[in-house]
């Protein structure tokens, strides 16, 4: 029990809080809307943090990136299943809830009019050709404008090019990003607090929505969490034997089912991706991969590739679809949800810390809705951690069997 706690008290009581939330609004309905300013206080929070969270947890990702081994036909490789395993997972999951209505509200323009924190802007940016939407998105004309939430694109994009310029520099940036690194590390400090009030800021904040849009919001979360769950169950036991396949044929089948459980549950008990490194690399070599693949692909993979996060990002932006009432029922809507959700979350996938905030946001901004629905997807981000968290795991094991029919190709014997 005390280990069950160790790695799932702090969801456990965000869990515990959201319901006890939900019930006080279905029981006190409108009048629940008087602990609203106590989510807003989260909510403030956390858009104090965004900003110097992005920057610096993403400048520093890049600065201390090194050469791995074997760089060029192993990250190569790596690279290329990551891509067309996460176009697979996306597809999945806009497959999955396409033709599914996660939740039902009677006015979703009166709950997104009630999040909208400035219209002014919206309307400015509905005038603009997709080119001009484009520049305005990833570029502003002065610095002062990275330094707000509504320009979070713009930001991730200066992170990066940040990032890049500190490793050119070489030795004589070092300073900096020492700093950067111990400034890094006190936002994660200073996050850490302020997940400490989550509990009842989210209570609070899920209290209000409840109360004043009723029962269907909560209703739709039990939805989403149940659809994702099934659709987690399908795709691991259904995609990744397809994958084993491909790399091993029947053999590699055998082995990725003989040597899988363990990185399964280590994924499930700890709820961390990073926890189920170790037991994942020796899943691996035990089925026939390589020592300097699994060492390679199991470690990058478990930043950059995340395919129940990739799922997870279409659930969201299909939850916040379904309540606003947006149409997407077009050629152009459709590619609008796969480029988002691929994007928000491949964008973000290095940021070791902190990430399903910042991949939260950049769905939220590039979707056009208010920052204030950020609460929104934190909860269902919460629901679907366990499920979500095996799939990368899982994911990134059957990926490093692709890797090593790629680089090896006939020499690799799995262990069936």
């Amino acid at each position: 029990m005390k280990e069950f706690f160790k790695h799932y008290g702090q969801t456990v009581i965000l869990l515990v809080s959201i319901i006890i939330g939900a019930i006080i609004g279905l029981i006190w309905k409108e009048g629940a809307t008087v602990l609203s300013p106590f989510g807003d206080i989260f909510l403030n929070l956390m858009f104090v943090i965004i900003v110097p969270l992005v920057f610096l947890t993403i400048s520093t990702s890049i600065a201390r990136i090194k050469q791995p081994k074997r760089l060029g036909k192993i990250m190569g490789s790596i690279i290329l299943v990551i891509v067309i395993t996460s176009i697979i997972a996306v597809v999945v999951g806009l497959l999955s809830t396409i033709f599914i209505k996660l939740v039902n509200v009677e006015d979703g323009q009166k709950i997104l009019a009630s999040l909208e924190e400035n219209q002014e802007e919206v309307k400015k940016t509905e005038d603009l050709n997709i080119l001009e939407r484009t520049v305005s998105a990833i570029t502003v004309s002065d610095f002062t404008g990275l330094l707000s939430k509504n320009n979070l694109i713009a930001l991730v994009i200066f992170s990066i090019l940040f990032g890049c310029a500190i490793k050119m520099s070489g030795e004589k940036a070092k300073p900096v990003q020492d700093f950067l690194e111990s400034a890094t590390e006190v936002i994660m400090n200073l996050l850490k607090i302020v997940m400490y009030y989550a509990p009842i800021g989210l209570g609070c904040y899920f209290a209000a929505i409840v109360g004043s849009f009723g029962a269907n919001v909560a209703l739709g979360y039990a939805k989403t969490f149940v659809i994702y769950l099934i659709v987690s169950v399908v795709y691991y036991f259904v995609m990744y034997t397809i994958y084993a396949f491909i790399a091993g044929k029947k053999k590699g089948v055998k082995a990725f089912w003989k040597h899988v459980i363990p990185p399964t549950v280590t994924s499930l008990a700890t709820c961390s991706s990073g926890a189920s490194i170790p037991v994942n690399i020796e899943a691996t070599e035990k089925m026939g991969v390589s020592k300097d693949i699994a060492e390679t692909s199991i470690p990058l993979g478990t930043n950059l590739h995340k395919d129940g996060s990739i799922i997870g990002s279409v659930f969201k932006v299909m939850f916040l679809v379904c309540l606003f009432g947006t149409n997407v029922a077009t050629f152009g809507g459709v590619m609008q949800i796969l480029l988002v959700s691929l994007v928000a979350t491949l964008l973000v996938t290095a940021v070791p810390i902190g990430g399903g905030t910042i991949s939260e946001m950049m769905i939220i901004t590039m979707m056009g809705y208010p920052a204030a629905a950020l609460p929104i997807l934190t909860v269902i981000a919460t629901i679907i951690d366990c499920p979500a968290t095996m799939l990368n795991v899982v994911g990134n094991t059957s990926s490093a069997m692709l890797v090593s029919k790629i680089v090896d190709g006939k020499k690799v014997e799995f262990n069936g």
